[in-house]
């Protein structure tokens, strides 16, 4: 079983000053700027939702890739089972997610570049989305705690709620009717 673990911080400062702070650490880029579509299938009754579990289809560039995300663990990181495999053929994909009784639910988008370091067993990413600016770090639980030491968070700074919760709680605090976590027209590409 694939254990995925890591932890959201949020971005203090504006994306420059991040990208600097990370070359300056020696982090590199690994995987550049992209946007990510991620759409999530669940049954009418959302019974992988109520129950902690999501099925995700993420396009990223040409590629396409099928995940699914176990219960997370209860740790100050956030550990799930995840197993992920590339889609040749999203659209026979959805099909069969569709006859098995999923439907799309949700659909959020991000800005991802992926940054990494020699010789270091984890990655930091900066994602920039509709509702502000997170790195997420993955890795082992000790090299995620050091990580976001070197990086001037501490534990309570920690986020382990998934992107469709956080844009939940930032509607309610917005006064807003939640949708999809998208950007608009006019802010697409310039994030």
């Amino acid at each position: 079983m694939a254990l995925e673990v890591e932890v959201k911080l949020a971005v203090r400062e504006d994306t420059a000053a991040v990208r600097g702070m990370l070359r300056r650490l020696g982090y590199r880029v690994h995987v550049a700027r992209a946007l990510e579509v991620n759409v999530l299938f669940d049954t009418p009754g959302q019974k992988l939702r109520r129950s902690g579990k999501l099925i995700r289809l993420r396009r990223l560039g040409g590629r396409h890739l099928l995940t699914f995300k176990g219960v997370s663990q209860a740790s100050r990181h956030k550990v799930r089972e995840e197993i992920e495999t590339e889609a040749s053929n999203p659209r026979a994909l959805e099909k069969i997610l569709d006859r098995l009784g999923f439907h799309p639910v949700f659909r959020y988008e991000k800005y991802r570049t992926e940054f990494g370091r020699q010789g270091e067993p984890g990655v930091v990413t900066l994602d920039e989305t509709p509702i502000g600016n997170y790195l997420e770090v993955e890795g082992a639980p000790r090299w995620i705690d050091r990580t976001a030491r070197e990086l001037g968070y501490l534990p309570d700074d920690y986020i382990t709620a998934s992107y469709g919760r956080l844009y939940l709680e930032w509607c309610r605090k917005a006064g807003r009717t939640p949708g999809n976590m998208v950007f608009d027209a006019r802010h697409r590409g310039k994030i």
